[in-house]
């Protein structure tokens, strides 16, 4: 059983089953839930992101983060460039479902990842030079999700109301 701390940590990246998150909204995952792969690659301008984008940019900082807190070495994510990848040139709904269970991969091992964080590592930065102490980047982690969800959100907003007049 995790002590108190580290369990409010874990639940701001997957709240409890039956909870919203903090900001009463879905998690990444949740606000994924029914966005076919055209609404996923839609993009609302040029030089905009898209849906598809974002939950790859999600995907890969999930990486990120676990990689540091179970000190693995760079490298080993599946999609280029890292910090930003490239949907398919093509929205396929099998690339669109590749690219969700990358997701919900990642998100469900840097889960495991924080659940094996004792109270007292928190407060340490993970080995190298690192800026960020291991509590700072699971906040941090959680906010980022609040973050781009949000924009998920707004991205499903736009999409239902494209070509609508909007006077």
């Amino acid at each position: 059983m995790l002590s108190p701390f580290p369990a409010l940590l874990v639940s701001l990246i997957q709240p409890a089953p039956g909870r919203r998150s903090w900001h009463g909204g879905p998690t990444p995952l949740g606000a994924l839930r029914g966005v076919t792969a055209e609404q996923a690659a839609w993009r609302p301008a040029p030089g905009r992101h898209s849906i598809w984008a974002l939950a790859l940019h999600l995907a890969y900082w999930k990486y990120a983060v676990r990689r540091i807190l179970e000190r693995r070495p760079r490298g080993g994510f599946p999609r280029r460039p890292a910090n930003w990848p490239r949907p398919p040139a093509e929205a396929t709904e099998a690339d669109w479902a590749r690219d969700v269970a990358l997701l919900r991969d990642e998100h469900e091992r840097l889960l495991a990842a924080a659940r094996r964080i004792s109270p007292r590592q928190l407060g340490r930065r993970p080995p190298g030079k690192r800026s960020w102490t291991r509590g700072e980047l699971l906040t941090g982690i959680a906010l980022h999700d609040a973050y781009h969800t949000g924009q998920i959100q707004m991205l499903k907003r736009l999409w239902r109301e494209r070509g609508s007049d909007p006077s």
